[in-house]
This record gives structure tokens, sequence and C-alpha cells, in this order.
């Protein structure tokens, strides 16, 4: 039963495997589009906090700067205002609470990344399925018919191989996607970061003092 199954499915040939990279080609770019908006807002209000803080650290008084987080939802907002909930506490206890709060949000930067992810890495496997379906599907057609010559095998070959090329389509722009905006990503946790620091090592210096 299963062989059966599995024969027919041989003989198909490769066109139905092109609208499902198709169909996986729209998903992506809609991924593309959603996190790519996303993460362009999460770098503006990246940029406003950053003049926040450059500003009251020429005044010397961060105090100000939690008031000014109270609407941001953006992942440096969110961090820096859960540094400061812990801020007269020991240094070690707020760098857990930062660590706790900076992979719970760039979980939440990441959603939907598998998607672009997995076709970055698969789409081109899925375009040679349905490569090798086509070509299967040809020979069995030149068996069949005992009048067929060569240009039935190339013909069937020539549709066959279009499948592997829209594969790497969909693979090569999925692959830049995430690349790109892992990038983005780890742009912004790495300059959140640098602030968290800046009031760690603030802190400190008053523990010390």
């Amino acid at each position: 039963m299963i062989i059966r199954v599995l024969s027919a499915l041989a003989l198909t040939g490769g066109e139905w495997v092109i609208y499902i990279l198709a169909l996986c080609s729209v998903m992506a770019m809609a991924v593309m589009i959603e996190r790519g908006m996303v993460l362009a807002k999460e770098r503006k209000d990246l940029r406003r906090i950053q003049e926040l803080f450059l500003k009251y650290k020429g005044e010397g008084d961060y105090a100000k700067l939690p008031e000014a987080l109270i609407q941001s939802v953006s992942l440096a907002g969110v961090v820096i205002s859960g540094a400061f909930e812990k801020i007269g506490a020991e240094v070690e206890s707020i760098e857990e609470k930062v660590l706790a709060i900076t992979l719970r949000e760039r979980q939440r930067l990441e959603t939907r990344m598998i998607i672009i992810g997995t076709l970055g890495n698969n789409a081109v496997y899925i375009g040679l399925f349905g490569t090798v379906l086509g070509v299967i599907k040809a020979f069995h057609d030149l068996a069949q018919s005992a009048q067929a010559g060569p240009e039935i095998v190339m013909q069937g070959l020539s549709e066959a191989l279009l499948a592997t090329a829209v594969g790497l389509l969909v693979a090569l722009p999925c692959v830049i996607a995430y690349n790109v905006l892992n990038k983005k990503i780890d742009d912004i946790l790495l300059e959140t970061d640098s602030m968290v620091h800046h009031l760690l090592a603030e802190q400190k210096s008053n523990k010390g003092k």
C-alpha cells in the first residue's frame, strides 16, 4: 500500500512542488516585511532613548530617564526600565533582572524568524525534490511511449529543473533577509547592553562613595 502511494506520488511530477514553493515565498516575504517594520520601530525608539541617555548623562542625573521611558515598549525601553526598577539593589541582582528581560525581549523580536530561516536552509532541497519527481515522470513517459524520442525526456528534464531554480529563488532572499534581520537584532541588543552597563558602572560608583 505504501509502495503504491509512493509510486503514485513519484509520477505526479514536480509541478505541484513549484506551487508549494511559491506559497512559501509569499509567506516568507510577509515575515520579512513584518519583521523589518518591527525592527525599524525598535531602531527609531532606540535612537530616541540614546539621545535621552546622553542628555541625562551630561546633566549627571539619570533619575529622569525612567519617567521618559514609561510609554516605551521597545526592547531598549523595557530593558532599561527594568534595570531602573532594581537601582539601589546589588549590581548582580540588576544584571540578573536585565538578562531575564533581554532574553524575553529577544524572543519577541525573533518571532516568526524561524520561517525564513527554515526556508533559507531547505527551499533548495524542496526544489530538488520536485526536480527528482520530474525526472522520474519524464523517464516513465518515455518508457510508456514506444514511438517517443529523446525530446520527450529533454522536455521533461527542463520542466523538472525549473523546480530547483524556483527553490534557489526562494532560498537566497530568505538567507539574506535572515542574516540582515539577525544583525539588526544583535545591534539593538549590543547598543542597549552598552547603556545598561553605563548604568551599572554608575551604580557601582555611587556605592563606592
